[in-house]
């Protein structure tokens, strides 16, 4: 819960079910994600690093590299690292354009035990395809330690589907309880927040 009620303090997480944001997609979502911002709190930024590296530890003992999504996973796992002091690195949306027009970026020996340092998990689509992106060079990829998930079940089942174990420090039912227990939103607001989420799609929400 710490977690959940930093990232709302800093508005890393925001909630705004009576003004939703508009993805990409077009969809009309009550919560907005920005992990980036934890970077300019630092005792914000030093809890979760901390709680990065206590998940590690516990999930993953065996971890020999971390490996951050670009771009938001990168400050993560390279801080992460440093308090671990593991090698670090990470891997780009796309092939570099120049020199060696490298996908992954730092030393990744075959075999070599990794973990994925994650900031946000929603479909699962991005972060699936980093790991296999890995796993083609070789690499033993463990699985990811989050930030936080949305815990959609379309993201649950490609993670289940592509053999990727996920294990977030706070996720969005955590968060929404946290939120009408520190006043941010009424627990009407709860309920449209829910129906969002079992079907984001579906605006109806919006009337709940």
């Amino acid at each position: 819960m710490d977690i959940a009620k930093a990232l709302l303090k800093i508005k890393a997480v925001f909630l705004s079910p009576d003004k939703p944001f508009t993805w990409a997609s077009g969809i009309k979502s009550p919560i907005y994600c920005d992990n980036r911002l934890i970077l300019t709190a630092p005792d914000v930024r030093k809890l979760v690093e901390e709680s990065i590296v206590r998940k590690v530890k516990e999930k993953f003992p065996e971890a020999e590299v971390l490996m951050g999504t670009s771009t938001a996973g990168i400050a993560h796992a390279a801080i992460a690292a440093w308090l671990m002091d593991l090698p670090m690195g990470y891997v780009r949306s796309g092939n570099k354009d120049h020199g060696r027009g490298n996908k992954i970026e730092g030393k990744l020996e075959k075999g070599q035990k990794v973990v994925v340092i994650e900031d946000l998990i929603s479909t699962g689509g991005s972060c699936i395809e980093v790991v296999e992106t890995l796993r083609e060079a070789g690499a033993d990829v463990l699985g990811v330690v989050s930030i936080f998930t949305y815990g959609m079940e379309k993201g649950k089942q490609k993670l289940k589907e592509a053999g990727v174990i996920n294990y977030s420090l706070t996720n969005f039912d955590t968060l929404c309880e946290v939120a009408v227990v520190e006043g941010y939103i009424t627990p009407q607001d709860e309920v449209k927040l829910k129906k969002f989420m079992e079907n984001p799609s579906d605006p109806s929400w919006m009337e709940a």
